[in-house]
């Protein structure tokens, strides 16, 4: 299994504390960036969210799902 690169290893503890911290917890990429950014967020950092989250579902600690039009994440169950 693929590991984060050093870089974004903080980034991704930030982002499944914050999906693992509420029972059904789950966001879209939006929220999620809103949760991690700054207010207005340099084209860096939006990238470096999105590789993050890619890397965590490739991963299998995070999955999607479709709600509606949107994609969500949330950290994957364990059943």
């Amino acid at each position: 299994m693929k590991e984060c690169p050093p870089g974004q290893a903080q980034v991704a503890r930030e982002i499944l504390a914050y999906l693992s911290g509420r029972p059904d917890a789950e966001d879209t990429m939006d929220g999620i960036m809103r949760h991690r950014m700054p207010v207005n967020p340099t084209s860096r950092q939006r990238t470096l969210v999105k590789e993050v989250v890619a890397d965590l579902v490739t991963q299998g600690r995070i999955e999607t799902m479709r709600k509606e039009d949107r994609t969500v994440y949330r950290v994957r169950s364990r059943a």
